[in-house]
């Protein structure tokens, strides 16, 4: 249903869908889907059953209450401003990685800056080591969750990282009239070396490759949209051979998956810097399914690297990268080491 609150985009529909050059000028709703990780999110509390000790108060971050809500409202203040200069009440759904718990989720939602948009959450609890989880906010008025489920990611095997990982985290809802497919992803580090980590990784894409693949033998036209950070560039085996997804939407089948981050790679932009280059592990991933010409359900317009200014370091070594939220063990009042990640959809008014 749209509402007032919607942005209606007019724009002339062969731009937009490659369609004929006489085409006639269409109205149409617009929704963002976002990814950001939040770096760190835990509250001040020790969970004897996971290895959180460094962010409590006595811990060497010196995490207090304080320096909680400090994040917490930093945090909220990025959020607040996801894709607002083009619908007013910002994504319709956010993945997110670096959580702790659910806890951290309703603190973050009820901040002010969020408050009024009444956002509500999935998370489960999962086996990292570390305690950290990924997670999913989302708009009640633009999606409807239908089904959620913690997707094991099982690297028992290689005997790295003490055989457990971040589980990805499927939810099936309905945003805005389409029924889709949501994979929030935060796959192993390159802790150890890229080139030895990378089996992790492919272990990890497998898990939503699989439940995609059975998803796209019913219906090819299955609606999927996969986030995550993904310790990956969009150029690597982890996204090209085990994914397959691919950066030429004109190159994309409709029961295969589009990156367009693609592009924003091989420019150079990315979503992290590390050693005075640039890597785009934060990336959104769609099915072809949003790439069809047909108005009735959403399609992929763009894609953006929320890199705004006030996310960036402004003085020293690493100028230009996002400004973290400390700077070894020195709480620096930042926001994430990533920037935020969007894609944009848009559907024909009827």
């Amino acid at each position: 249903m749209i509402t007032s609150r919607h942005f209606l985009l007019t724009i002339t529909a062969c731009f937009l869908l490659h369609i004929a050059v006489n085409a006639q000028k269409k109205q149409y709703q617009i929704s963002a889907v976002a990814f950001y990780n939040l770096e760190n999110l835990y509250d001040t509390e020790n969970d004897p059953k996971v290895n959180d000790d460094e962010f409590t108060p006595t811990g060497p971050y010196r995490y207090t209450e304080e320096i909680y809500h400090q994040k917490l409202h930093n945090l909220a203040t990025v959020i607040s401003q996801l894709a607002t200069d083009v619908t007013p009440d910002g994504p319709a759904l956010i993945g997110h990685a670096e959580v702790e718990n659910a806890k951290v989720l309703q603190d973050l939602i009820d901040q002010p800056e969020l408050r009024d948009r009444h956002y509500q959450f999935v998370h489960f609890n999962s086996p990292d080591y570390r305690g950290i989880d990924v997670a999913m906010i989302y708009n009640p008025r633009y999606f409807k969750v239908l089904k959620a489920e913690a997707l094991y990611t099982d690297i028992a095997a290689t005997g790295e990282k003490g055989g457990k990982t971040r589980d990805v985290l499927h939810v099936t809802g309905v945003l805005s009239g389409d029924t889709t497919h949501v994979f929030v992803n935060h796959w192993p580090s390159r802790r150890g070396g890229e080139a030895a980590s990378a089996p992790l990784r492919a272990i990890a894409a497998n898990v939503s490759k699989h439940v995609i693949d059975s998803l796209m033998r019913v219906n090819p036209e299955t609606h999927v949209i996969l986030m995550g950070d993904l310790n990956d560039d969009p150029t690597d085996a982890s996204l090209v051979k085990v994914l397959g997804a691919k950066g030429d939407k004109n190159k994309v089948k409709v029961n295969e998956l589009y990156n367009p981050f693609v592009a924003f790679y091989n420019q150079g932009i990315g979503t992290l810097g590390y050693n005075d280059a640039w890597d785009l592990f934060d990336q959104i991933i769609v099915s072809g399914a949003f790439l069809q010409k047909n108005d009735a359900h959403w399609q992929f317009y763009k894609a953006e690297v929320f890199n705004r200014d006030f996310l960036k370091e402004k003085f020293g070594q690493y100028k230009g990268y996002p400004h973290r939220s400390f700077s070894g063990n020195t709480w620096i009042n930042g926001y994430s080491d990533h920037f935020p990640t969007l894609v944009y959809i848009v559907k024909a008014i009827q």
